[in-house]
């Protein structure tokens, strides 16, 4: 099949009893194959909706319906690429994260193998949240779509509205199973299937393709008395072991200690519904979408550590291009209830920023990254602050620190006074206001990065190699 460039992701998602506010919370890392993948953030309106879509990797088209609704997208800079649009909010406060890409087995593709021609990740957002009113219905649409077309690879495919969360994994070139996490759960998926056992009988709790089962015992795939999707359809493999399995140890670690206390990083018997001793944060989403393993032996920024010898892939690294965590709140007015929380780069040296998503566009530092480095573009700003902060770590680690705490106080204080301010307001003079919100927040926020920016290549220069000072002749 396809060598795809997406194709490491980490996602956390956040039951509503689980959160700190009550919300749905999805979060995803789109990590890249290589470093430099420049992402931008735009609005999709109705009129802008292709009415026939035409993949670039796959050939893979399919004529649209006629009926999409406005939504948010974080595609590629580069469109010779495709789209992939990776996460957003449509204008019924549907959410929408895909994908993160999983791993199978040989059996199940030599009984469905994948489709060369069908759909994937660079197709799903696109294809998919314009036309959804309820995370449910993101499931049924992808579902047959699956059924009509098959994919070329396999995905993990999210979907929030204000009351549910539904997980999608796709198993082969049709096949399919979701499950809606529990309200007070948290989960962490980091590149290998995850769903375990499968209630057939739980209409409200699992959805799957229609002839799973019957598929299932037609080609002998399920090994024991029980049906638990991950070890039927996933993989055990030596790279799931240093590659996918330490970051979901590492996490569920960080959020309910005790459960892996006795597991390793490489262990295959960490739960895949999870259940944290206290309330989940933006800022816990944040750390665990960007850590790499400190306070472990693991961390490769750790004093005197060799990164080409970690035995572990951390989950905040140098190929994190874009992290949206999607926040559905249940408190305020629906029309502006939504927040797609947004960061570029490299997750361990950037901040994560607020964006109301009932808009007419996006802040066009955000909006309009170009394809070769433009430091007044927040992608390239914060790709050049993770260039610099990751060679001069002890360094510098501490501006960046204190830049992400008030950065992440003022998004809190914006969040709560563009609340009160659009209070009242309708229509197109809502979207226009929650606009030129959007606007402020991004230009203090830019305004914060440059200056940030200018201390630490200030900083790294005065100490880079082949430096100079009389004094020690």
């Amino acid at each position: 099949m396809f060598a795809s460039k997406h194709s490491s992701c980490t996602t956390i998602l956040v039951g509503k009893n689980a959160s700190y506010d009550g919300s749905t919370l999805i979060a995803r890392n789109e990590d890249a194959g290589e470093a430099v993948h420049p992402k931008k953030f735009v609005v999709i309106h109705h009129e802008d909706q292709p009415s026939e879509y035409h993949s670039k990797l796959s050939k893979f088209s399919i004529q649209l319906p006629d009926n999409p609704v406005r939504y948010t997208s974080v595609p590629d800079a580069a469109v010779d690429e495709g789209v992939w649009g990776e996460a957003g909010v449509n204008a019924h406060n549907v959410a929408m994260s895909a994908t993160e890409t999983i791993t199978t087995n040989s059996r199940v593709l030599g009984a469905d193998p994948l489709v060369k021609n069908g759909l994937g990740e660079e197709d799903l957002l696109t294809i998919t949240l314009p036309y959804i009113s309820s995370a449910r219905d993101g499931v049924e649409r992808v579902g047959s779509l699956l059924k009509k077309y098959g994919t070329y690879e396999s995905n993990g495919i999210i979907f929030s509205d204000v009351n549910e969360i539904w997980y999608m994994e796709t198993a082969g070139g049709h096949h399919w199973v979701a499950q809606r996490i529990p309200d007070d759960a948290y989960v962490i998926a980091p590149n290998q299937t995850g769903i375990q056992e499968v209630k057939f009988d739980d209409p409200d709790n699992f959805m799957f393709s229609k002839d799973l089962l019957k598929f299932v015992e037609k080609y002998h795939l399920n090994l024991t008395s029980n049906f638990n999707f991950r070890e039927i359809f996933g993989s055990d493999t030596q790279l799931d072991h240093h590659y996918n399995t330490p970051r979901a140890w590492y996490g569920q670690r960080y959020f309910n200690p005790e459960s892996v206390k006795d597991l390793s990083p490489m262990s295959n018997k960490l739960p895949f519904i999870n259940y944290a001793d206290r309330k989940i944060t933006i800022e816990d989403i944040k750390f665990v979408l960007s850590s790499h393993y400190q306070d472990t032996p693991y961390d490769p920024f750790a004093p005197g550590a060799d990164y080409k010898t970690n035995p572990y892939r951390p989950i905040g690294f140098n190929r994190n291009q874009e992290l949206s965590i999607l926040q559905l709140r249940p408190y305020v007015a629906e029309d502006h209830a939504a927040i797609q929380w947004l960061a570029f780069a490299g997750n361990p040296f950037n901040t994560i920023v607020p964006f109301y998503t009932h808009i007419l566009d996006t802040p066009d530092c955000y909006r309009d990254t170009t394809t070769t480095l433009d430091s007044h573009n927040a992608y390239w700003a914060n790709r050049l602050i993770s260039l610099i902060v990751a060679d001069h770590y002890q360094e510098l680690m501490a501006d960046v620190e204190d830049f992400q705490l008030k950065s992440l106080a003022y998004g809190h204080q914006r969040i709560a006074k563009v609340d009160k301010a659009v209070s009242g307001k309708k229509g197109g003079e809502l979207m226009q206001a929650l606009s030129q919100a959007n606007e402020r927040t991004a230009d203090r926020i830019m305004k914060d990065t440059e200056e940030l920016l200018t201390k630490l290549v200030t900083r790294a220069s005065d100490n880079s190699r082949g430096a100079f000072t009389r004094e020690h002749y």
